[in-house]
């Protein structure tokens, strides 16, 4: 079957135009015709038609073999460690997945295409980046020589709708009247810091917190990857941190955004993650009265 797919891709490539911007249904169009033909000579099943023509298509113009843990919603994390050897977390276990790369090379192509929509960069002389897919799952990357066996890439996923104190409640995550009592904190304009280890949840606990903020107040996000789902605010602002380039310079780093959200007349600033100088100007805002949230 891989050997079939990768037959099949190599004379769906040699059709299409990859130098113009095409539409996802001419590129399907290429792919039934060329699967047509070759069913014609040799027989494909039409469950083998369906799987090879989505596959090619995610090969082509999707993420590869990992397009489908990204449209499954029980995946939570993928964690690939170079071309051969991917582990997902589904339903809070971790256990190896059945497929791989073809080619180191194909991963190297999946990375690029992923830090490129991202705005990013990412090659030897910068070997590590924090990106994001469209629909806002949070990817890591690092590349050789600082990864020892070829690309790493993570991938964080969040729910569609995020999770809800409501829901936290029913998960037993907090109590009601701790979830009543964080309400008057956040309403009241409390500074709050939320702090845990890696997958306990800070992200959800920090959405889950913004629901209470009214929605009269002007609210700034700042954050190295956007990540955060603050929904019902109609005067939010979303800024991104920015890498340097390729010379190392112009990067935009989260304490140059803490300072210019300063004056964007914020009532509220949410700052994603603070690990680092930037906890320095974090104090200050909370010093000059302005409210403030942050992992």
């Amino acid at each position: 079957m891989e050997i079939k797919k990768q037959k099949l891709q190599d004379l769906v490539i040699k059709q299409i135009d990859l130098s113009k911007e095409l539409q996802d249904e001419e590129i399907l169009e290429v792919i039934d015709e060329i699967l047509l033909k070759e069913s014609k000579n040799n027989y494909i099943s039409l469950q083998d038609k369906r799987q090879l023509r989505k596959d090619i298509f995610n090969s082509i113009r999707r993420l590869d073999i990992l397009q489908e843990l990204i449209e499954d919603s029980s995946i939570t994390e993928i964690m690939i460690n170079g071309s051969n050897n991917i582990f997902i977390e589904q339903n809070g276990a971790i256990h190896p997945w059945n497929k791989q790369f073809e080619s180191v090379k194909k991963l190297e192509d999946v990375v690029q295409q992923i830090v490129s929509k991202s705005n990013r960069i990412i090659n030897e002389a910068s070997p590590i980046v924090d990106a994001r897919l469209s629909d806002g799952s949070r990817v890591n990357i690092v590349l050789p020589p600082v990864a020892l066996e070829g690309p790493i890439v993570t991938i964080r996923k969040f729910p569609d709708n995020p999770i809800t104190i409501k829901k936290l409640i029913q998960i037993g995550s907090v109590t009601e009247e701790v979830a009543k009592f964080l309400e008057k904190l956040v309403i009241a304009g409390y500074n709050i810091f939320i702090s845990g280890g890696t997958g306990s949840g800070k992200t959800t606990f920090l959405n889950a917190l913004s629901n209470f903020i009214p929605k009269d107040e002007r609210v700034i996000t700042i954050e190295d990857s956007a990540e955060l789902q603050i929904k019902a605010i109609p005067n939010l602002v979303k800024l991104e941190a920015r890498n340097a380039n390729v010379e190392g310079k112009n990067a935009v780093t989260i304490r140059d955004l803490i300072k210019s959200s300063l004056r964007m007349r914020p009532d509220r600033i949410v700052v994603g993650e603070v690990r680092d100088a930037a906890a320095i100007d974090m104090l200050q805002a909370m010093n000059s009265g302005h409210i403030s949230l942050a992992l």
